[in-house]
């Protein structure tokens, strides 16, 4: 088939390299413009208009997918289909009328629930221990569609963000391939979603990037790895920011309030939570690099009493 494939960050790569790979014409690949990022603002590619560079594939960039001389240059490919992985813009009808046989979209989480731009950071946030990839054809609603296929994806208890997206991808990329051999048949299965059962999961507030000690330990764990590795939950220490990367939690109690030092070992930070402990296993100061707990506690020598806010 031909198709147009659109789609920006990495998760996007290893579907983009299985429709290759499987032997369908990726007319052309859409991806959002080029933008400054890090410390110094330095212009940016999107990492799939960097690997579709380097397969040889033709990238467009539209500042605006929707206005008509975007349309125009999509609709001159004359598509079979559509595929969006992880785009970052929501498609209006004119433009999902494009393809003959529809426009396919995967999507990170088992739908109906999960709809919307985080469902990764969702799912570990609420310590779900399965997620999964959908794809569906596209309407004109958010993540809404009927769906064709699924796939369950198991989370471990150390899965961060990070890790479980990339094992989502690779899911994803296998399902893409098996969804686009039914389209092309035209025995794609149209499974209407269960709106009563849909639930939402936007894009997580900057605010709770700021660890909150009085919640429960299980709870503060959750959001670390939610926010593992962009951007990072934090607390301050000493008047420095202090990244949490990784930590591991106690079921154990105490009186002490919440945020404190209650213990220290070589290798060992114990802090009280509103329920439970929290243990630390990875922390960066800011202006520095991520460190090991032990390597943190050797370098910064805290003592037991001091807070964490």
């Amino acid at each position: 088939m031909r198709l147009v494939f659109l789609g920006t960050p990495e998760f996007a790569i290893p579907s983009l390299k299985a429709i290759v790979e499987s032997g369908h014409e990726v007319a052309l690949v859409v991806t959002q413009p080029d933008k400054p990022a890090g410390r110094g603002l330095k212009m940016t590619q999107p990492p799939i208009k960097i690997f579709a560079s380097q397969i040889g594939l033709k990238v467009f960039q539209p500042e605006r997918l929707n206005e008509p001389e975007s349309l125009k240059i999509v609709a001159q490919t004359r598509p079979d289909v559509l595929v969006v992985v992880a785009y970052g813009r929501i498609l209006r009808e004119q433009f999902l009328a494009i393809p003959l046989k529809g426009c396919i979209n995967v999507h990170p989480s088992l739908l109906p629930k999960y709809r919307g731009p985080a469902p990764i950071q969702h799912a570990i946030l609420n310590g779900d221990e399965v997620t999964g990839v959908t794809t569906m054809f596209m309407d004109a609603g958010m993540d809404t569609g009927d769906i064709i296929l699924q796939r369950q994806v198991s989370i471990e208890p150390d899965d961060t963000a990070g890790t479980l997206s990339r094992k989502l991808a690779e899911v994803a990329a296998k399902l893409l391939v098996e969804t686009l051999s039914l389209v092309e048949r035209d025995e794609a299965p149209r499974i209407p979603q269960e709106n009563s059962q849909a639930t939402y999961a936007p894009i997580l507030p900057k605010e709770i990037a700021h660890i909150d000690f009085s919640q429960p330990a299980i709870k503060i764990r959750n959001i670390i790895r939610a926010l593992n590795p962009e951007p990072g939950a934090y607390a301050f220490f000493r008047g420095k920011r202090l990244k949490f990367w990784m930590a591991q939690v106690l079921d154990e109690k105490t009186q002490k309030p919440p945020g404190t030092i209650i213990a220290i070992d070589k290798d060992k930070l114990i802090v009280a939570t509103g329920e439970g402990l929290l243990m630390p296993t990875e922390l960066q100061t800011e202006g520095k690099k991520s460190l090991s707990v032990s390597e943190w506690l050797r370098g910064t020598q805290p003592k037991v009493g001091e807070r964490f806010w």
